[in-house]
């Protein structure tokens, strides 16, 4: 019997991104998945954002969890493109 995935859904706080997503690690489980991230309010990314997001990104991966990134902001999705990161995400608008 197949299991069911599991979908989670977090609005990214613009001022609390990396916090957030590792919070968000911690509460990974299991595997075959998804984690929606809204981040419709967020118009930038620092640095410590976008070492949380590989982070994050990297705990999905080891548990078989896919990260969509919803409502990106065309220039973090610049951003994420300049790093390399886009492959390790899916998008929607």
């Amino acid at each position: 019997m197949p299991m069911a995935m599991i979908a989670m859904f977090l609005n990214i706080d613009p001022n609390r991104i990396a916090p957030a997503l590792k919070e968000a690690g911690q509460q990974l489980n299991g595997s075959e998945g998804e984690v929606v991230l809204d981040f419709s309010s967020v118009r930038r990314v620092d640095s410590a954002a976008l070492q949380a997001m590989e982070d994050f990104a990297g705990i999905a991966e080891e548990k078989t969890i896919k990260v969509v990134l919803r409502n990106l902001d065309v220039d973090v999705y610049r951003v994420l493109k300049l790093m390399r990161m886009t492959r390790r995400f899916s998008f929607l608008h």
